[in-house]
């Protein structure tokens, strides 16, 4: 059963998320069901590190006090502004 859903997002994430959905042959409704099935998928592993990134790991030294969401949510907003 499909079911209607209202969302708020910036206008340029849905300018874009649009672009790559139709560049893609999909539809953004498309790609939010598919998004949301992934992160909710008790199947998916989150723990699977590729090698090369692992052999990235303990290369860059951060502040005890760096917050990474803020600092993703920051890159984000800027990406898309």
């Amino acid at each position: 059963m499909t079911t209607k859903l209202t969302l708020t997002i910036e206008q340029g994430v849905i300018d874009s998320a649009k672009k790559y959905a139709q560049e893609n042959g999909k539809s953004l409704s498309n790609l939010v069901e598919n998004y949301l099935k992934t992160i909710s998928s008790s199947t998916v592993e989150h723990d699977v590190i590729d090698s090369k990134v692992k052999k990235l790991q303990g290369v860059i030294r951060l502040s005890d006090d760096f917050d990474y969401k803020e600092n993703l949510r920051q890159s984000i907003s800027k990406k898309y502004s």
